[in-house]
């Protein structure tokens, strides 16, 4: 039997849901869900009702869930801080560009960054600042999964493609308990157009999760990996449970669960069984 989740609290949409699919409705706190044994296409309803639909993994177990682990940009935030930082520098559309092209999994994401880090050099430090406190919003829904992990003590973390100066101040500003991304170097008070250390790329996305599943005396199984773009695929494939939030295509077709029109907190309907 398959459990199929209507992330919406629309009981008209859930009594033609119910019709379609031959199922009862079942009523949950913030959602509906319906359990059949008929071969569902997710596609079909998501594209019908323009809400979001998922069938619920066999081997989730809610209760065993100890670790969150989200992408930032475009994730957990709604920007790509580097475009916004490039965009000082009046070189946001060549940056973003590039940035897309990575998202999509069309280029090499080391090199990606690196071109676009160097694109930087000479940029004043205090672009940083004016990035994340006049453009850097969590995104909706944010706030209220981080609480909600809290109140269940699982624990949180941020891993990025790109900057400590963001992930660092992001995890102490919204309650993470574990942030990792790339160091800016920084020379006389200007971006260097270098970075320090290892890149974090997709494999160092995945060995974070390992990093904390061992810390915490975890499975990776209790683990959910939450990202958008194509160097997110590597930790998702690691998670237990992967959730694709307003993902790239690439993204979207491989991940257990995704998210396209609702917030992060509908990954909370994950959870009210």
């Amino acid at each position: 039997m398959k459990t199929i989740i209507l992330h919406s609290q629309d009981l008209t949409i859930a009594q033609l849901v119910s019709q379609q699919v031959g199922a009862d409705i079942q009523k949950k706190r913030t959602h509906f869900r319906f359990t059949t044994d008929k071969i569902i296409d997710l596609n079909a309803l998501r594209e019908r009702f323009k809400l979001d639909f998922n069938i619920v993994p066999e081997s989730f177990s809610a209760s065993q869930i100890g670790l969150l682990v989200s992408d930032m940009d475009s994730t957990l935030i709604n920007i790509e801080c580097i475009d916004e930082i490039a965009d000082f520098a009046n070189l946001k559309p060549q940056v973003a560009g590039i940035t897309e092209r990575a998202m999509q999994g069309e280029l090499d994401f080391d090199s990606s960054l690196v071109e676009r880090v160097a694109l930087l050099k000479g940029l004043d430090v205090s672009v940083l600042e004016q990035v994340y406190t006049q453009r850097l919003q969590i995104n909706p829904g944010g706030k209220a999964l981080i609480n909600f992990l809290h109140e269940r003590n699982i624990k949180s973390a941020v891993v990025s493609g790109g900057f400590t100066y963001f992930t660092d101040r992001l995890a102490q500003d919204i309650g993470l308990d574990y942030s990792r991304a790339n160091v800016l170097a920084v020379d006389n008070a200007r971006l260097a157009g270098v970075t320090q250390g290892a890149i974090i790329n997709a494999q160092a996305k995945a060995d974070f999760i390992n990093e904390l599943c061992q810390k915490h005396a975890l499975d990776v199984s209790q683990v959910i990996a939450v990202g958008d773009g194509a160097n997110d695929l590597a930790m998702m494939k690691v998670a237990g449970l992967s959730v694709a939030y307003h993902a790239k295509p690439i993204v979207a077709e491989q991940a257990d669960i995704a998210i396209n029109v609702g917030g992060l907190d509908k990954i909370m309907d994950l959870f009210d069984e």
